[in-house]
C-alpha cells in the first residue's frame, strides 16, 4: 500500500474511532458540575439549586433514565430546569417516572423547542455558520401541554414568560422566566421589572441564551440567570472548546458559570449554561463535552 493510502487509512480509522466514542461512549458519560455563587445575604443559610436542561428524552434511553433517576438523592432545595426536557411523544410518563423524588421538591421550569415539536433531521454543517435565526424546523407536535400539567401538578411552578415567588428556607426568593427565545417565544416585556419588595434573591431562567434576554434580565436587577440549550458546544475541540452555541452567545460561555454584563444600565449577574444531559436522536453524539448537571450551592459572600 503507497504511503497516501495508508495514510488516508488511519485517518479513516481515527475518525472512525472518535465516531464510537462519541456516539457509544460519552453520549453517556453523565456528570454532576459543581459549582458556588454568592449571591445569598450576609447571614442566610446556603441553597442548593439543581440545574437540569436538554435531556432530549425518549423512552430507549435507560442509562439516562437511571442516572436522572439517582439524583433525587442530592436532596436540593430548589429544581431548575431550562427545557428540551423530551423528545418523542411518549417521553412525558418516562420523564416524570426518572425525576421521581426531584418532583417533591419546590421547582421552576421552561420550555425548549423540543418540548414543542420532535426533532427533525438537519444538515450539521449549518451549525458551524453564524446563527440565521431560522434553524428551527418543526417537526411532529409533542405533548407540551401534558408535560407542562404534569409539572405544574407536581408543585413546579412554570416560568414560560411568568414570574413566580418561593421561600427556600429563611431566603424570600422571586423568579422571572422566559419562553425558548430561539423559536421567538419569548415575550420578556411583559413581565419585566424589577423584583417586588422583600425579595432577597431575584433569579432569571430561560431555555436559549440569547443576549436580547440576558440584557433585559440583567438591567432588572436579576442576580442569577440560569439557561441551558447549547449543549455546551456538544462537538467541541479537544479540552472542550466549544465551536458553536446555537445562539448569540459567546462560544468561551457555552457552559459553565459567567458574568454577563447589560451593555446599558452596566449592571452585571451571574451566567449560569448547563451543556445538558442529552442530544438530538437525530444527532446522539458528544465529543470532548459530557452530558451533564449542575448542584449549584447559593451562598453570601463570606460563607
Amino acid at each position: 500500500m503507497s504511503a497516501p493510502w495508508r495514510a488516508a487509512a488511519v485517518l479513516g480509522a481515527l475518525a472512525l474511532g472518535g465516531l464510537g466514542y462519541a456516539a457509544g461512549f460519552e453520549v453517556n458519560d453523565f456528570r454532576l458540575r459543581r459549582v458556588s455563587l454568592p449571591v445569598l445575604p450576609g447571614g442566610h443559610a446556603p441553597l442548593r439549586v439543581l440545574h437540569l436542561s436538554d435531556l432530549h428524552l425518549t423512552p430507549w434511553q435507560r442509562a439516562k433514565q437511571h442516572w436522572v433517576a439517582e439524583l433525587s438523592g442530592l436532596r436540593p432545595d430548589l429544581v431548575v430546569s431550562t427545557g428540551d426536557l423530551i423528545a418523542h411523544r411518549e417521553a412525558v410518563p418516562v420523564l416524570l417516572d426518572c425525576l421521581g423524588g426531584l418532583l417533591q421538591r419546590p421547582g421552576v421550569f421552561v420550555r425548549g423547542s423540543n418540548d414543542y415539536f420532535a426533532p427533525v433531521l438537519k444538515n450539521p454543517g449549518r451549525y458551524l455558520l453564524a446563527d440565521d435565526g431560522d434553524r428551527s424546523a418543526h417537526g411532529e407536535p409533542l405533548p407540551t401541554e401534558r408535560l407542562d400539567s404534569a409539572l405544574t401538578d407536581a408543585g413546579w411552578i412554570d416560568l414560560d414568560n411568568a414570574r413566580g415567588t418561593l421561600r427556600l428556607a429563611d431566603t424570600a426568593v422571586e423568579a422571572v422566566g422566559t419562553d425558548d427565545a430561539h423559536l421567538d417565544y419569548d415575550h420578556y416585556a411583559a413581565v419585566a421589572g424589577p423584583p417586588a419588595a422583600g425579595t432577597e434573591l431575584f433569579l432569571g431562567v430561560t431555555h436559549a441564551p440569547y443576549r436580547r434576554v440576558l440584557d433585559a434580565m440583567v438591567d432588572d436587577g436579576v442576580q442569577l440567570i440560569f439557561a441551558g440549550h447549547t449543549h455546551g458546544g456538544q462537538l467541541c475541540l479537544p479540552g472542550g472548546r466549544a465551536l458553536v452555541t446555537n445562539c448569540d452567545l459567546e462560544t468561551s460561555r457555552a457552559r459553565g458559570v459567567s458574568r454577563h454584563r447589560s451593555p446599558t444600565g452596566g449592571r452585571q449577574a451571574w451566567l449560569h449554561v448547563s451543556a445538558g444531559l442529552g442530544t438530538s436522536p437525530t444527532a446522539p453524539v458528544r465529543f470532548a463535552c459530557p452530558p451533564e448537571a449542575s448542584l449549584v450551592t447559593l451562598r453570601p459572600p463570606s460563607a
